[in-house]
């Protein structure tokens, strides 16, 4: 093994939070490199990237680091591909999974459920997007109910406080007390391209380029899909 000194520091949005703890595992047992990455609310994590706090990698949603980017925060041109996690729906475990003939069958769930669940980042913006596109924004938008940043929509179905919830499957795989619904219809899937760059401020930028190129390889690819996610 070789032995590097030093950590380094990252921030990352909920959604890649297990896939990248296993990573980092895999990466440090080849490289004795430790990789430390907090794993927050991706609104939070682009906040505190903007409010100077040092990282080394940052890893968001592509859009989300494509603007920091664009703003100087996250290093030009070491943005990479990290991977790519679909929209799921989740249901409380005592009422059993929902099944989806078609896109018809998405909206009579959303219109029909007492409450709906849904995040702060990329799945849920799409969603509010869904539901502008169906025209019944209007009648759903009381039922709606946001999560907190940092908070899985699952917990929230699992708790009750949503009765449906939408958000990567990523997030909502191992989460107790749910059950995920069949496979949306492809009229309306929707899959989050995820990516990782250096920050700015980052204290080594050859080691945090060596752990991006980890990230984007195809050695992860297995990690990747059993997590709920694709390579990107």
């Amino acid at each position: 093994m070789n032995v590097t000194q030093g950590q380094l520091k990252g921030i990352s949005s909920m959604a890649t939070r297990q896939i990248l703890a296993e990573l980092v595992e895999i990466h440090g047992a080849r490289t004795g490199r430790v990789v430390a990455i907090e794993s927050v609310g991706g609104v939070d994590a682009a906040r505190r990237v903007r409010d100077g706090e040092a990282f080394d990698v940052v890893v968001l949603a592509k859009d989300a680091l494509e603007k920091l980017e664009a703003e100087g925060h996250v290093v030009a041109g070491t943005r990479v591909g990290f991977t790519l996690s679909a929209l799921a729906v989740a249901t409380r475990a005592p009422a059993g999974p929902l099944t989806f003939a078609d896109e018809a069958a998405v909206r009579a769930a959303v219109c029909g459920a007492a409450s709906v669940g849904y995040s702060t980042g990329p799945s849920g913006t799409y969603l509010l997007n869904l539901l502008k596109r169906w025209g019944v924004d209007a009648e759903v938008g009381p039922r709606l109910r946001q999560a907190p940043p940092g908070v899985p929509v699952g917990t929230m179905v699992a708790q009750g406080d949503a009765e449906i919830g939408f958000q990567q499957t990523s997030e909502l795989i191992g989460v107790p007390g749910i059950v995920l619904a069949g496979p949306l219809p492809p009229s309306v899937a929707f899959e989050t391209p995820f990516a990782a760059a250096i920050a700015t401020r980052a204290t080594d930028p050859a080691a945090a380029r060596d752990f991006l190129a980890f990230l984007a390889s195809p050695e992860t690819e297995a990690v990747k899909r059993r997590n709920g996610m694709a390579p990107a």
